[in-house]
């Protein structure tokens, strides 16, 4: 039913793809991201856009790739869609010759949770780089 496909972020219309699924899913919450830096995704339902996500190299961590971001359309989530993505960034990231991928959650106890099926562990980073309430997690790849 649904189908991961690896995009190009440079492409001006994947990006505007990506930029109207961020809106739809994290509204005016976060920032929209550069899609021509790093390695993007698309999840679709037959033809229609429901799910992204994005891994970019780490700026806190040596070797390894930040999770960036993922939405997922609310009327799409339930079906393992994050964890599928993820699934592939971990297989980018070791494409990549990184050693292990890290990313963060504040208030999101679904992602939270998902980071923990994927195997993901908290850990607590030297420069800490969101708010004090927000979860880090790292996984080795």
């Amino acid at each position: 039913m649904y189908r991961i496909c690896q995009v190009d972020g440079a492409d001006d219309g994947i990006a505007d793809t990506l930029a109207e699924l961020h809106q739809l899913t994290f509204l005016d919450a976060a920032p929209v991201p550069k899609f021509d830096q790093g390695n993007w995704w698309l999840a679709f339902c037959g033809n229609k856009p429901v799910a992204f996500a994005g891994v970019i190299p780490s700026t806190h961590v040596f070797n390894a790739g930040y999770f960036c971001r993922v939405g997922v359309l609310r009327k799409h989530c339930g079906h393992r869609l994050q964890l599928r993505l993820m699934r592939a960034m971990e297989a980018r990231a070791r494409l990549n010759g990184w050693c292990s991928i890290i990313s963060d959650t504040t208030d999101n106890v679904p992602s939270a949770n998902n980071f923990i099926r994927a195997g993901y562990h908290l850990f607590i980073p030297t420069h800490p780089w969101a708010w004090l309430n927000t979860l880090y997690w790292r996984k080795d790849v």
